[in-house]
């Protein structure tokens, strides 16, 4: 199946929101998270989401979150 271009947006959209919803309940916050304007403009798979840049105490988060999950 083939999506339109708009349904490729609403796809990373969702992915992108539910990503951030995710991180946020484990207290994790990637302030520039979202869409990749470049791959969105593309007509071949779907967008790619950009994580952005995080600060020193995200990355340390994120790892620690990670590690909890990886070694419960």
């Amino acid at each position: 199946m083939v999506l339109s271009p708009k349904e490729r947006m609403l796809a990373a959209e969702e992915a992108v929101g539910q990503l951030k919803e995710a991180l946020g309940d484990v207290g994790v916050v990637f302030p520039s998270l979202g869409v990749d304007g470049v791959s969105a403009a593309g007509t071949y798979g779907l967008p790619l989401v950009d994580l952005g840049r995080c600060n020193l105490d995200t990355a340390l988060r994120l790892a620690a979150v990670l590690h909890e999950r990886a070694h419960p």
